[in-house]
């Protein structure tokens, strides 16, 4: 019969020496041999550690990208290895830049907090058992900086845009940078990233060796985000890249079942912003660099005072579908001060019988007071439809004025472009209530073909009909 004595010793020289080990035996209920993802991900880093991960000539990678879904466990990953890389070697300086101070300050205190855990009874396994030499170094208890017995510095955390004093780093961590979508389309604020990585962040080495390691772990979203640039250029070259996306689309076998099944999966592609969905579970990179609208203002309520609206009118601009695989856009939004809030957005392929009573209660339900229609094609008989509908409720709130549209549609959306994103404001979560709206919008190319252009069109109507004239010149 095996010594349980000598089985724990041998696991816990195990977890000394590897990191899938290391994680197995501190959390065995998630890191399961089953979870495949993790255990490639584990083994990884535990090659790129070591410099084991070769490149084709056969030097060792210094520099590794990780794009994983979201809530698959690679932030815990990441923590877990900045524990066992400072038990191997106390004298590793490892820097961490995140979102922003807050989530640095998480990823830290989650670090340094498992090194600190202590037993509560003497079957469980922490960290002090496996590397019983590495200590916190006492009265080091700063949230974002701390170090290890016998050392002045280990670990620094900084927010993205932050910072960076201290000696130079041999790891280098980036753990998501981009909070989300309406980041990741904002081509100001990936600059703003980008100048930061590479002037302050990467700045941070240190001059022993003169090369840190270089781990970036985050959500694959945009072509102008950070891992974007960096495939884009004649770096891509030095990075080992592991990307595991949510699904295998030739067998639709999940990534892991235990953390999002093929149920769920679909139920959050119905339901999400394609955009988004696709950059967090496909990991498929927005392309924004070319789009036309780079910056969208929203609202989070509507302007008010004393519990009233102060909204000079309601109105609505509506372009209808001209062919088959058109979308029928009807934008209702409130004026004030010369500015539109949008308020309801009605984007479908749906037919006539259907859209014009939608149309019709939306218009009811919003009390529009004035609605333009375009009536080139069926748009005339649409508008008399609708007005009829809105008679027969016997409202006559609604002015339908049907109008033929002559200026070029492209010319119209540029040129009105910049007006549009400094006076038009959207509900604040826009893009979860309008998603196939707010993905037309956000992809819009200035000066690509288009795979459609009812979203910017019917918005720029709403731009040219923001003052009070309603006539086109």
């Amino acid at each position: 019969m095996l010594n349980p004595l000598a089985i724990r010793q041998a696991r816990i020289e195990l977890a000394r020496r590897n990191f899938w080990d290391f994680c197995n035996l501190l959390s065995p209920d998630f890191y399961t041999p089953d979870r495949e993802h993790l255990v490639r991900l584990c083994n990884a880093f535990d090659d790129f550690y070591k410099g084991e991960l070769l490149k084709d000539d056969g030097t060792p990678y210094k520099k590794i990208i990780v794009n994983m879904p979201p809530q698959h466990g690679k932030t815990r990953t990441l923590i877990n290895f900045c524990q066992w890389v400072l038990g191997k070697n106390n004298e590793e300086r490892i820097i961490a830049g995140s979102y922003n101070d807050l989530t640095a300050g998480d990823f830290s205190k989650y670090t340094r907090d498992g090194i600190l855990q202590e037993k509560i009874n003497d079957n469980v396994i922490v960290f002090n058992d496996i590397f019983p030499e590495t200590k916190i170094k006492h009265g080091s208890s700063s949230a974002m900086r701390w170090a290890l017995e016998g050392q002045h510095f280990n670990y620094l955390g900084a927010g993205i845009g932050g910072s960076l004093t201290s000696k130079g780093a041999t790891v280098l961590i980036m753990d998501d940078p981009i909070k989300g979508a309406e980041e990741a389309l904002n081509e100001a604020h990936l600059d703003k990233v980008w100048l930061w990585y590479t002037s302050t962040f990467l700045s941070r080495t240190s001059a022993i060796g003169g090369h840190p390691l270089e781990i970036i772990v985050m959500t694959c979203w945009s072509k102008l985000d950070p891992v974007g640039r960096i495939l884009d250029s004649d770096d891509q070259k030095d990075w080992y890249v592991l990307r595991m996306p949510a699904i295998d689309k030739e067998t639709n076998k999940m990534l892991c079942d235990d953390f999002l099944n093929y149920d769920r999966y679909l139920f959050l592609r119905r339901n999400m912003d394609e955009t988004i969905f696709s950059a967090n579970f496909d990991q498929e990179q927005i392309d924004i660099k070319g789009t036309l609208y780079k910056n969208f203002k929203t609202y989070e309520s509507i302007p008010a005072k004393d519990g009233k609206s102060l909204f000079e009118e309601i109105r609505a601009y509506i372009d209808t579908a001209d062919e088959g695989d058109d979308y029928l856009c009807s934008v209702i939004y409130g004026i004030y001060n010369g500015d539109a809030y949008i308020l309801d957005v009605y984007y479908t392929k749906d037919s006539m019988e259907t859209t014009e009573p939608e149309t019709a209660e939306r218009l009811y339900n919003f009390k529009v007071n004035l609605c333009k229609i375009e009536s080139n094609s069926g748009g005339r008989g649409f508008a008399r439809n609708v007005k009829r509908i809105l008679s027969e409720k016997k409202d006559n709130r609604t002015s339908i004025q049907p109008f033929t549209q002559t200026k070029n549609k492209i010319a119209r959306i540029i040129s009105e472009s910049a007006f549009l994103q400094e006076h038009v404001y959207f509900p604040i979560n826009w893009h979860d209530k309008f998603p196939e709206y707010s993905r037309a919008m956000k992809t819009f190319m200035r000066s690509k073909k288009n795979k459609n252009d009812d979203a910017p069109d019917a918005t720029t109507g709403v731009v040219e009909n923001i003052g009070n004239d309603w006539a086109f010149a």
